[in-house]
């Protein structure tokens, strides 16, 4: 993905400038569980799960514009329809693009890790935005959470557990690989080199 040259046509250009949560079922062209995702990356993980879930409409963030478009790119070269690419920073428009209640699943797979103490800050797992994003899920809503960082992913947990995110196995309990689940690229070649994963598979209440 690194050495694909830029594409000149930004993704999800009209979406993020909305002042107002769009109407999903007109942008999809049809009606089915909503899920957001927060840093899509390469889109390996998007791109299988729309794949194996077309009945999903999945909204992908990802701030890189290499990235962004490239994913896009490969979703209509491929013919798949039910996967939104929008290039930008999650933070400033998921509060104006999903309404209260709207959202069946979040995902957040390896975020930054942001290593220097100054610049953690920047880390998209703080306490208010935790709270907030689960405000956007449904009742029957669930937090998809991974990363290959495990002081991160303690922090990350606590933070969401704190925000009132209910974890089945218990506070701080990390989830097992499921076989049935999309690994996204990094993911995969984890599973092959035995590099521990943190999973977390949270609901709202």
């Amino acid at each position: 993905m690194s050495r694909i040259p830029l594409r000149p046509q930004p993704v999800g250009e009209a979406l993020y400038r909305l002042e107002a949560p769009p109407d999903w079922t007109a942008v999809f062209g049809f009606d089915g569980p909503l899920e957001l995702e927060i840093g899509c990356g390469a889109g390996g993980f998007a791109l299988e799960y729309c794949r194996r879930n077309p009945q999903v409409r999945y909204v992908a963030f990802e701030w890189r514009k290499k990235f962004a478009r490239e994913v896009q790119h490969r979703a209509d070269k491929h013919g798949i329809k039910n996967l939104r690419v929008i290039e930008g920073d999650a933070r400033f428009a998921v509060p104006r693009l999903f309404a209260e209640g709207s959202l069946d699943q979040l995902h957040l797979q390896f975020p930054d890790p942001w290593w220097k103490r100054a610049h953690q800050k920047r880390a998209i797992l703080q306490p208010d935005f935790a709270a907030f994003l689960r405000t956007r899920l449904k009742a029957t809503g669930r937090f998809d959470f991974r990363t290959d960082v495990e002081e991160r992913a303690r922090q990350g947990l606590a933070v969401l557990e704190e925000a009132g995110f209910v974890n089945p196995l218990g506070p701080g309990a990390f989830h097992p690989f499921d076989p049935d689940e999309v690994p996204s690229t990094r993911e995969r070649r984890y599973l092959v080199t035995g590099q521990p994963v943190f999973r977390a598979r949270l609901q709202k209440r």
